[in-house]
């Protein structure tokens, strides 16, 4: 049985990404805080390497590795940005890597992962099955499969976000994560508990893809067809065994956000704070600013976990 990460992994992560990963800035912003009625930080993670927080769990996994492990080269299945994380990583490694893709994945999510020197197999995710896909390749090639979430060095690389953002922002009433396969909302929430344990976790869902959500409900995990939603890096069916033992511990809840919102979060954000935040990165603000109610006066944060999208698609959907 695989044993859950502790806080002190996420200090090990800490140590082992400095000089690898970017340390992202907490932005703020006046307008938002006079729409709403709070205090809210958004930690930038459009802005890490790869333009996504998943570069943290994948170095992070892939440094914690035995030399001789490593050689041997990394199997990996994501929807885009824990491939483009894993090729990077990888290439900073120096190892090969080979990377599981949904055939309909964002092509500049395709693009770079190929261009950072990883072989890209795709797959139809509505028929076939990414982890069988895997699984047969290390079988065939060998290697350490590194999977996008349900693993502890990818958990403790991820919760390094919200390690940061609370350095600097000090205790938080409140931090909003999204929620795919549930990798950094446990990661983080582990984090807040142990450094700012009055802070209330909150994970962020696609409407059409409330797995996690249904998961805790019903104190199982809950696995859905792949949802149909913007939000592609959250088309997950369902979380993983080490990312729910860790929600159902420290979340409060978890909260879903329409595609809609998701637009029209992705227009406020690059209106007003000038950047670009991907459908999946605008979980987390568009869940926070629809519950402001609940938040009048109080210290909020907000992951924006990424900004890979391409500008013909941004222009579509915010058009």
């Amino acid at each position: 049985m695989t044993v859950l990460p502790a806080f002190c992994d996420v200090v090990a992560a800490s140590a082992r990404l400095k000089g690898r990963a970017h340390r992202t800035p907490v932005l703020t912003s006046r307008y938002f805080n006079q729409q709403s009625g709070m205090e809210l930080f958004f930690k930038a993670e459009n802005f890490q390497r790869v333009g996504a927080f998943k570069f943290r769990g994948a170095a992070n996994a892939i440094m914690a590795l035995p030399e001789e492990t490593r050689r041997k080269g990394i199997v990996a299945f994501s929807s885009g940005n824990h491939a483009q994380a894993i090729a990077c990583a990888a290439r900073d490694a120096g190892i090969s890597a080979v990377v599981v893709m949904p055939e309909d994945a964002p092509t500049m999510k395709l693009a770079a992962t190929r261009g950072y020197g990883a072989e890209v197999v795709t797959y139809d995710r509505y028929t076939a099955d990414r982890e069988e896909i895997a699984a047969r390749l290390v079988a065939e090639r060998g290697g350490t499969l590194l999977p996008s979430f349900n693993h502890p060095d990818i958990i403790a690389g991820q919760g390094t976000a919200a390690l940061e953002l609370l350095e600097e922002t000090g205790p938080l009433d409140a931090l909003f994560v999204p929620v795919g396969g549930g990798g950094l909302v446990s990661g983080c929430a582990l984090v807040a508990h142990e450094i700012a344990p009055d802070c209330a976790v909150i994970g962020v869902e696609p409407a059409a893809g409330d797995d996690a959500r249904q998961s805790l409900a019903a104190g199982r995990i809950v696995k859905i067809p792949a949802p149909r939603t913007i939000a592609d890096g959250a088309q997950t069916t369902s979380v993983g065994s080490l990312t729910f033992a860790l929600m159902q511990q420290y979340l409060r809840g978890i909260v879903t956000v329409d595609d809609a919102s998701l637009v029209a979060t992705m227009r406020q954000i690059a209106e007003r704070m000038k950047i670009l935040v991907e459908p999946t990165g605008c979980l987390a603000p568009a869940a926070a600013l629809a519950a402001a109610p609940e938040w009048q006066g109080r210290r909020v944060g907000v992951i924006l976990s990424g900004g890979n999208v391409d500008i013909t698609r941004f222009s579509a959907l915010v058009g």
